[in-house]
């Protein structure tokens, strides 16, 4: 029987996307696994990113791995799922501000199952979004992880995500310019948007009054990484290779290792919503 580590298993709560725009080119995004508990029998799966990586989408392809009859993951077995008309089968958060969007997986995990296929994945819940009592337990610095597949970049034999770690560089428990979010110190890529935003402690953590908590595995999903400002330098034209196309360039875009993060309580947001549609 194969055991996974706490680490193991959060690499497989991510899902590669990529995106056909009405432009004509494709480009490349993160979704991670999530399900809202409806009774203790049943729960509504879903795959979470970022409004803009599924804006102007006419076709979409999820890459899932295989799960073999004993429920366990074929590491490197894994499916292109390709889906028409991809933008409107997301529901989009309501508020402007709020770059979220959801994917009901029910209809494709159905029609996959009476396909005779089974997948692997492991839904973060709501569990792990931090209640006032938990941020209230943060210290202003926490040590974060991020899961996704900066500019397209994947592990494609074994269908596996790019892990990335950095610090908050904003304060969780407050609003950073009245907005929903806060900010992180991290290498952020474009790809990398809609990745899941990780306190992943093993064997122990400080709190925010300076007491050592030992043992155990802490997990708490702070939120969604959606941006991430770029400092522009002009320069030559040059065509440089990149994951999934070659691109001609006239300025070159220099990450400070900053990102914007939407706060994972917003997606509380889609409860009644899906709900009511389930």
């Amino acid at each position: 029987m194969l055991v996974l580590s706490a680490a193991e298993k959060l690499m497989q709560t991510t899902v590669r996307l990529e995106c056909l725009l009405q432009n004509g080119k494709t480009s490349t995004g993160t979704g991670f696994f999530f399900s809202f508990e409806v009774d203790e029998n049943a729960s509504i799966p879903l795959i979470v990113t970022n409004k803009h990586v599924i804006n102007g989408s006419t076709r979409g392809t999820f890459v899932l791995t295989k799960r073999d009859d004993a429920g366990e993951p074929v590491v490197g077995s894994y499916e292109h799922i390709q889906l028409d008309n991809f933008e409107s089968l997301w529901l989009k958060h309501p508020d402007p501000n709020v770059d979220l969007a959801v994917f009901p997986m029910a209809p494709l995990l159905n029609g996959a199952e009476q396909a005779g296929k089974k997948f692997f994945f492991l839904p973060l819940g709501e569990t792990l979004i931090p209640t006032s009592e938990v941020l209230s337990g943060l210290g202003g610095i926490e040590d974060i992880t991020m899961i996704g597949y900066p500019n397209g970049i994947w592990d494609i034999r074994n269908n596996m995500p790019i892990v990335r770690r950095g610090i908050t560089a904003t304060n969780p428990k407050h609003d950073y310019n009245g907005l929903p979010i806060f900010v992180i110190d991290c290498a952020c890529f474009p790809g990398s948007s809609g990745s899941p935003v990780l306190i992943f402690n093993q064997g122990g953590y400080m709190d925010a009054n300076g007491n050592l908590n030992l043992g155990g595995t802490r997990v708490i999903l702070l939120g969604v990484l959606f941006a991430g400002p770029q400092h522009v330098a002009e320069g030559e034209v040059q065509t440089i290779d990149v994951p999934l196309q070659q691109l001609s360039i006239s300025l070159s875009k220099i990450p400070n290792n900053l990102g914007f993060v939407v706060k994972a309580q917003k997606l509380h947001d889609f409860r009644a919503q899906l709900l009511a549609r389930a």
